[in-house]
């Protein structure tokens, strides 16, 4: 029997389905909390730090900056193993948010802590996901 191995899609929620939609267009969108004017990502339902349900929709710069990263070089889950090497990074986007992202379009060795980043959209099944490419000067 051959078992077609398949990479996971993300699974949306009402409250994200617009973040989603934004993807499809180019679009990072990030929500804010219209009472107390915190920036939120992961798309949510209530603002975490008021719980309040006053939710709206602002486009990111798509801009950001490299915290923190790993990259794999082996021993992953079958389903990832034709995408090796490939990194994993904490960024900082302009807009004060802290995303987990993939780092793409150059290779491991060139990546550093603090290095500008952009976000571009790979797709997968229908879905544009959120990877961060360098900067190009």
């Amino acid at each position: 029997m051959d078992l077609e191995i398949k990479k996971p899609v993300p699974e949306t929620q009402p409250w994200s389905e617009k973040f989603w939609e934004g993807t499809k267009q180019g679009k990072l969108l990030i929500q804010v909390c219209k009472d107390c004017n915190s920036k939120i990502f992961y798309p949510r339902r209530f603002c975490p730090e008021c719980w309040s349900g006053n939710l709206d929709w602002i486009e990111a710069s798509g801009k950001a900056t490299v915290l923190t990263f790993s990259t794999a070089y082996d021993m992953v889950e079958p389903k990832f193993a034709d995408e090796l090497p490939y990194t994993i990074a904490y960024v900082d986007l302009k807009e004060g948010i802290r995303m987990m992202t993939r780092i793409v379009e150059c290779k491991p060795e060139d990546i550093k802590f603090d290095m500008e980043v952009e976000v571009v959209f790979h797709e997968r099944e229908g879905f544009f996901l959120p990877y961060f490419r360098p900067v190009k000067r």
